[in-house]
């Protein structure tokens, strides 16, 4: 074949002559365009999934707790806005500082309880010895039953008059103890309750958490001469740290809403004695023939505004590690 008979393609001035369009390969370049459509398309669920179950709700809640609702609002759509007035009922309440304390002990108690009970088990259960998969998955039960059936039973335990706990009480020679309905014991018994329930999860996550430690850390300190308290305080426990600043967190968004534990419980009483913030949201818009939809969204926003500094601090903490 003569040159003269080639057809010459002249380059572009940037240096490289465009690609054949008859060679394979060599097709129309798909745009940004289709790269961002399909991202969307990827995110599409999960983001309808937040607007519809979280986004919403929110927004809801907002919108109830600054309007005057009533039974007949839903029937009717008439609904006055008021402002901040359900939330000046809510702080000039009188349960507001029982509900508020019950809160703070409830969570900041179980929290502490749990994640120490669980670290300690996570430990226990990282050395391996006989049937140690068969206790761990033992403990595990509290977490897999239903919360209704745990505190169910645990009510049954703490009845005055016929609980497992009493009888070994009166046994061992002591006073009967009215677990449920003293003023002095009712936030206690919910809080045990919750605390057996939690430490399972706790166990789990921690458990994980020394699987990823290296093996050869342990060992460089045994060569050194470490014991036990120092291998935990010095590698085990710093080690774990991130994992354990999210057990916290995970573990205060669950407690703060707790409601079903107490409600079969105790029902928040007697009187205010174990009312705590989902408590009395409840009782606000459930809980009698003239419900307060305004003032019980209220105190659920201030649940929120409780998760979200934990989840602030949380951030926070763990940027100052990260730069560290």
């Amino acid at each position: 074949m003569s040159i003269d008979t080639m057809e010459r393609r002249e380059a572009p001035p940037g240096g490289r002559p465009d690609p054949d369009p008859g060679l394979p390969g060599a097709g129309p370049r798909r745009g940004p365009g289709a790269s961002q459509l399909t991202a969307w398309a990827f995110l599409a669920p999960v983001v309808t999934y937040l607007a519809v179950f979280y986004v919403w709700p929110l927004v809801r809640n907002v919108d109830l707790s600054t309007h005057d609702y009533t039974v007949r609002s839903f029937i009717d759509g008439t609904a006055p806005f008021i402002g901040l007035e359900n939330f000046a009922d809510v702080f000039a309440s009188p349960t507001f500082g029982p509900a508020l304390m019950n809160t703070l002990l409830f969570t900041g108690v179980s929290i502490a309880f749990q994640f120490t009970i669980g670290m300690a088990l996570a430990v226990f259960f990282f050395q391996r010895f006989p049937l140690s998969s068969t206790l761990r998955a033992l403990f595990l039960v509290p977490w897999l039953l239903p919360l209704i059936v745990s505190a169910s039973t645990w009510s049954w335990m703490l009845n005055s008059e016929s609980g497992v706990v009493n009888s070994v009480i009166r046994t061992l020679g002591g006073d009967q103890v009215n677990w449920l309905t003293s003023p002095q014991w009712a936030l206690t018994s919910v809080i045990i309750a919750n605390i057996w329930i939690g430490i399972p999860f706790n166990l789990v996550i921690l458990y994980s958490g020394l699987q990823n430690i290296p093996g050869d850390i342990y060992e460089a300190a045994a060569l050194d001469g470490a014991n036990a308290w120092q291998v935990f305080r010095r590698i085990t426990f710093p080690l774990l740290r991130p994992v354990s600043a999210i057990t916290i967190l995970l573990g205060l968004v669950y407690t703060l809403k707790v409601f079903d534990i107490i409600w079969i419980m105790t029902r928040g009483g007697p009187g205010d004695a174990s009312t705590t913030f989902a408590i009395w949201s409840y009782q606000l818009g459930f809980g009698s023939t003239l419900p307060s939809f305004g003032p019980a969204a209220a105190v659920g926003n201030l649940l929120i505004v409780m998760a979200l500094v934990c989840g602030f601090v949380y951030l926070r903490v763990q940027r100052k590690q990260d730069r560290s």
